[in-house]
């Protein structure tokens, strides 16, 4: 068996689940679109007509999700925290491509996605096809454009997307589809995504969101006052609020209760000192007239005036066995005197629910501002570096909606700018014992020379992400070191695993590269050996965790197996031989009876026997053995 070290194929896994579906509408691997109408119910003699979304380009943004990728991400040990044991990560490189490689090893396992996209102001750079018309081989070309240094230009990487463009909406459309497609693959059945907009694209993406999320799985929009004051220096309204789009990945999403704060309590009293403790009076009148419901309309007795009372405007909230079995329980009150002229009762503090149910607008004081978020980053850094983070308040309480402090809660972001959502994690772990992890990724979007981040040393967003990272993983430690009742019996993950997106350890076979006799020969002669010059084993070790399948926290370590280095993935379910093979190392391998063994094809290189009686060796003992 080999591997072919490509992410995993969407057009193929799409097709797998329509089979599973729709068995009938497949035929010799392709749909029979006629075939797929009319299993759905469809009138075949139903015009062309119909509701749907599309703009120029649209085809092409499914190409893009369509077309595998072979590219891999590099260990960074040098610029990560206890890189070993940590399940926190950061990876450095194009979102589109990272979301391409992570699809194997983290499909439904992600518990919530926050992203801050481009709000497509018309002042925006970002990455997206150059009038539709470059070809795959052209958007690797220029996402690969470095300078001497080894950093993205600006030039080559990001586009800015001017309203004067014909295709301005299109292009953000293009640019968020492949992104928003591939995301939902990531995230569980019980997942859910939100997403930070304003006025200008917020119509646009709720339409993309209904079509990849499916509209029965949209939450709700929440309304976030990012500002507490107007601005009279802008032409027209102010704008005040951000929009957060909330969708599940299927109905199996419930938003958690929100915690409770002092002013919901406070409506809470104990007045006649109620054993049960503080309690708040419900009316014990029914919005309908008696007429409406008259098996409402029975009377009452008053238990000092001993008057009949029979409701006039308003029919009894309950029937009249409710109502005898209230006040058996002692929880009917007639007011403080007890001579009051309609009935109420009582709603304990106790019996109510343990938080609250969210609502769809967010004020300054429960979700943090944009000064609050400005203040944060000069906190961390001294200085303004980054011109617009959220502040970590308003993650965290998203974090509380969608996260459980008792589980490891997988947190993705995507356009990780700053670094926000990794801060608010921290800090919500620290406030609450949690254990969620979170995986953010940045591109190397490179940062102009007059800015204050430049002056400061950072050469694009990525470089100030992680380094907030590292800064807001360093805070609790220092706070530890005042408070160590904060952390008692805490174990807190205060680690990060760095990693930085790259092509891949192993050559590629490129068919479109082959046009004369000698591009083959060239190619042939390459695939001798399949190892890029400049792979390490590391490297390639990596690279073949994430392309098995394996999240990129699955333990990693190098063994002495037979005299020979190896690298052994998740306490040795799958062995790695990357650097020798000997007979006495295969014994080995094979005694440790791991479920899968990989090893480098050009190891066995002159000695067919050995390649041919290992394989033999493998399969005798039930072991998968692959060879790259």
């Amino acid at each position: 068996m080999t591997m072919d070290g490509k992410s995993l194929d969407i057009k193929h896994a799409q097709l797998e689940k329509l089979k599973a579906a729709f068995p009938e509408a497949v035929t010799e691997e392709k749909i029979d679109w006629e075939k797929m109408r009319l299993t759905l119910g469809e009138d075949m003699a139903i015009g062309g007509e119909r509701y749907v979304l599309t703009w120029a380009g649209k085809s092409e943004a499914f190409k893009a999700i369509q077309t595998p990728t072979t590219a891999t991400l590099k260990p960074q040990r040098e610029q990560s925290i206890d890189f070993d044991t940590t399940q926190n990560v950061f990876i450095e490189g194009e979102n589109l491509e990272v979301l391409k490689v992570l699809q194997k090893s983290y499909y439904g396992k992600v518990k919530m996605i926050y992203i801050d996209p481009p709000y497509n102001t018309g002042n925006d750079s970002f990455i997206y096809p150059d009038k539709f018309s470059e070809t795959k081989d052209e958007y690797l070309k220029r996402v690969g454009d470095k300078d001497e240094e080894g950093y993205l230009t600006k030039e080559g990487f990001f586009k800015k997307n001017s309203k004067e463009s014909g295709q301005f909406h299109s292009n953000w459309l293009s640019m968020m589809y492949p992104r928003l497609f591939l995301a939902r693959n990531l995230l569980r059945d019980d997942g859910v995504i939100f997403i930070s907009i304003d006025d200008n694209e917020v119509h646009n993406l709720r339409l993309v969101m209904n079509e990849v999320f499916g509209e029965e799985n949209f939450v709700a929009q929440v309304e976030w006052q990012k500002r507490y004051t107007r601005s009279n220096n802008t032409d027209g309204f102010t704008s005040v609020i951000d929009h957060i789009v909330i969708y599940g990945k299927t109905q199996d999403f419930e938003p958690n209760l929100m915690e409770r704060d002092e002013e919901a309590d406070a409506r809470y009293k104990n007045p006649d000192n109620d054993p049960r403790g503080p309690w708040k009076l419900i009316p014990f009148s029914n919005p309908l007239s008696p007429e409406q419901r008259p098996n409402l309309a029975y009377k009452i007795q008053h238990p000092v005036t001993k008057e009949m009372i029979t409701p006039e405007k308003k029919a009894w909230r309950s029937s009249k066995e409710v109502f005898e079995r209230y006040v058996a329980e002692n929880r009917v009150w007639w007011g403080t005197d007890g001579k009051g002229n309609t009935p109420g009762i009582k709603r304990f503090l106790s019996e109510v629910k343990q938080g609250m149910t969210p609502i769809n607008f967010w004020g300054h004081e429960f979700a943090g501002h944009t000064d609050l978020a400005n203040r944060e980053i000069d906190e961390l850094f001294g200085d303004k570096v980054f011109d617009t983070p959220k502040p970590t308040l308003l993650i965290q309480r998203m974090l509380e909606l969608a996260t459980a402090a008792s589980e490891e809660d997988i947190v993705l972001d995507f356009f990780a700018g700053s670094g926000t959502t990794a801060d608010a994690v921290v800090r919500k772990n620290v406030n609450d014992g949690g254990n969620r992890k979170f995986l953010c990724i940045q591109c190397q979007e490179p940062i102009p020379e007059d800015a204050p981040a430049a002056k400061a040393g950072y050469r694009t967003i990525a470089d100030i992400c992680r380094d907030r990272i590292h800064r807001s993983l360093k805070r609790p430690q220092e706070e530890f070191q005042k408070k160590p009742s904060l952390f008692a019996k805490r174990n807190l993950d205060m680690g990060l695993r760095s990693f930085m997106l790259q092509s891949s350890n192993f050559k590629v076979w490129r068919t479109d590269a082959i046009e004369t006799d000698e591009d083959l020969k060239r190619q042939i002669d390459a695939f001798v050996d399949p190892v890029r010059a400049s792979s390490i084993s590391e490297n390639m070790a990596c690279e073949i965790l994430l392309k098995s399948g394996c999240e990129l926290t699955t333990k990693l370590e190098k063994v002495d197996l037979g005299g020979t280095p190896v690298y052994a993935i998740a306490d040795g379910e799958v062995l790695l031989a990357l650097e020798q093979v000997t007979e006495d190392a295969i014994d080995a391998i094979a005694n440790r009876k791991p479920k899968r063994v990989i090893c480098l094809d050009r190891l066995f290189e002159g000695n067919d026997q050995l390649k041919t009686n290992t394989a033999l060796q493998m399969k005798d003992a039930g072991i998968e053995f692959v060879t790259i």
